[in-house]
């Protein structure tokens, strides 16, 4: 027996409220951005697009392989899909002919994606010698570093809080609340260890920006003005922003760096100085080693590389 009756209209507002949040924030705004993207196309050519049919679905990733990537007409497609399973009708993307010409696409176009280059060691430590010495330097120096040793991306870096962040004998523990992997919110842990090089010890960067920040509560990491006042935290696209123009200033060239450089940086460094694949593993949270593998191949690209034992 219940000890309480909750209104079916309190229940209707729940459900709907978890069925809303089995995407990430980011997801649902790049769906919403993509259906609004085919709403308009199909009116400029006089379709209808909910229920769309798949004639209609069909030209439109025809226009759409133009000008865009195969990657973003996969995506363009699944938000399709997902406005007509919500209106509860067919998705005309399920048609024989509808995925018959996306797989042309992807055959013809390929579907090799650009990627950000992995920030080398060298190269941060570059950045860093030419960070100034000022509030702001502080904090880029204490951004990268985290970024780059705890290989994370870039929500993650901007998502942390002082209270996330353990002081332990062996340096840090960051608590992640939630993550690309983890949307369940179940928590992650991350540790970075001292360093050996005052320089570059992100442990002694956070505690540097910390203190000279005045932080007490709330976000970590956080934006700073041109005469050094302490703002709100980080929105993730500050990340990239802030590495390119530390590259700049360090006169390296930005154009391929992003701030997923940092995590790529992390895994690529690791791996041609000789960690194993779960190490490294490890510390990027990486649930598909064939993902994993692809920066492996880029940090061992030479170390690795059977050209050496041909004695040219």
């Amino acid at each position: 027996m219940f000890s309480t009756v909750t209104p079916v209209i309190d229940l209707v507002a729940s459900a709907r409220t978890f069925a809303e949040n089995t995407r990430s924030a980011n997801t649902k705004n790049a769906y919403d951005s993509d259906w609004r993207h085919f709403t308009e196309w199909t009116a400029a050519h006089g379709f209808e697009s909910l229920p769309a049919e798949p004639a209609a679905v069909a030209l439109y990733i025809t226009d759409l392989a133009a000008s865009h990537k195969p990657a973003t007409i996969t995506r363009r497609l699944a938000a399709i899909s997902v406005r007509h399973q919500q209106a509860g009708v067919e998705s005309p993307t399920r048609h024989q002919e509808v995925r018959a010409i996306s797989t042309g696409i992807r055959r013809t176009l390929g579907t090799a994606q650009r990627e950000a280059s992995p920030l080398s060691l060298g190269d941060l430590r570059a950045i860093l010698a030419h960070l100034p010495d000022t509030i702001g330097g502080l904090r880029d120096r204490a951004l990268l570093l985290t970024g780059f040793a705890g290989a994370l991306r870039r929500s993650e870096l901007v998502g942390l809080d002082l209270d996330d962040v353990q002081t332990r004998d062996e340096g840090l523990v960051l608590m992640l609340r939630r993550s690309k992997t983890d949307q369940q919110g179940a928590g992650e842990r991350v540790a970075l260890p001292h360093g050996h090089d005052r320089h570059t010890c992100p442990v002694r960067a956070i505690q540097t920006w910390r203190d000279a920040a005045e932080l007490q509560e709330g976000a970590l990491f956080r934006s700073v003005d041109r005469h050094g006042n302490v703002g709100s935290r980080l929105s993730g696209g500050a990340v990239s922003l802030i590495l390119k123009s530390a590259a700049q200033r360090a006169r390296i060239d930005p154009v391929m760096l992003s701030g997923h450089s940092l995590r790529a940086g992390f895994a690529t460094t690791a791996a041609a100085n000789g960690a194993t694949e779960q190490a490294i593993a490890n510390q990027t949270r990486h649930r598909s080693m064939s993902v994993l593998r692809r920066y492996i191949r880029h940090g061992s690209v030479f170390t690795d590389n059977a050209v050496g034992t041909l004695g040219l």
